[in-house]
């Protein structure tokens, strides 16, 4: 087996965009960070390898700066070699994620010392069963970067507090210019609630984050928000809608069953220590 470090998104595109989309449930996580570089020219530089057998594209590793690995698409036999490139080419990343085995081997490969940060259940939806909520919905617009900028970091310290730093206004713009879908739940006329929708690429929708501040919690507003963002996608054509949920946290996974979604896989993400 052999590797090839693509200098252009271009150049990566025609070895894996056909691949990459005949499973687009596996390969959700490049897919859609793949689609925010093409069309948001900002973006930092990702590094883009292939690997390949007899001449054949049978895996790929990527990673969108500042955030870790993406092994989906990393087959486990190419694992020594990938810890191999990457080593040598992008010693500042701060970890891998993707479906356990595959993270949790690249993880050990590397030699290095490292903590489990994160660890995801996908699910798929069936059939979406919207919840009877107080409130109502609708979805956002540039007037509510400032909130959903001022959620989007609370979600991330809540959740991920190993995550680099970002510009989350930027981030939360730059997702609607993308046409992603962000729904906001509200009650009386306030935000309660708020979850976004990618918009759907090779026929999958990735919903995520949802957030809901801890004194809005207890009411059902995540679970109708998410609900309304994954009717959006379906509404937009998606064939497909995932989403990640917190496995240490049964309220999550709960909620997401009761309105649909249905389990598939587990992902681990694990950061090297200090």
């Amino acid at each position: 087996m052999d590797a090839v470090v693509h200098t252009t998104l271009e150049s990566f595109d025609t070895a894996t965009r056909d691949r990459l989309a005949a499973d687009p449930v596996r390969n959700t996580v490049a897919i859609t960070s793949l689609d925010r570089i093409r069309r948001l020219p900002d973006e930092p530089t990702p590094l883009l390898i292939t690997f390949h057998d007899d001449g054949d594209v049978v895996g790929s590793l990527v990673r969108t700066p500042p955030w870790p690995f993406q092994t989906a698409d990393l087959p486990l036999a190419a694992v020594d070699l990938a810890v191999q490139i990457t080593g040598e080419l992008d010693p500042d990343a701060p970890g891998v994620t993707g479906p356990r085995e595959k993270s949790e081997a690249f993880a050990t490969a590397t030699g290095k010392s490292f903590t489990e940060s994160l660890a995801t259940r996908l699910y798929r939806l069936g059939d979406l069963v919207p919840p009877a909520v107080e409130g109502s919905g609708r979805m956002a617009t540039e007037d509510d970067v400032e909130l959903l900028a001022t959620w989007r970091k609370a979600f991330t310290d809540e959740a991920v507090p190993e995550a680099p730093p970002e510009s989350t206004a930027d981030h939360v713009r730059g997702s609607l210019r993308l046409g992603n879908g962000h729904a906001v739940w509200e009650v009386d006329g306030v935000p309660v609630a708020w979850a976004v929708g990618s918009l759907p690429h090779a026929g999958m929708t990735r919903v995520g984050p949802v957030y809901t501040p801890p004194e809005h919690r207890r009411h059902g507003y995540g679970a109708a928000v998410s609900a309304m963002v994954s009717r959006w996608a379906l509404d937009q054509g998606a064939a497909e809608v995932l989403l990640f949920a917190d496995l240490t946290n049964p309220v999550s996974n709960s909620i997401y069953q009761r309105i649909g979604y249905e389990p598939l896989e587990d992902w681990a993400e694990f950061w090297w220590k200090d």
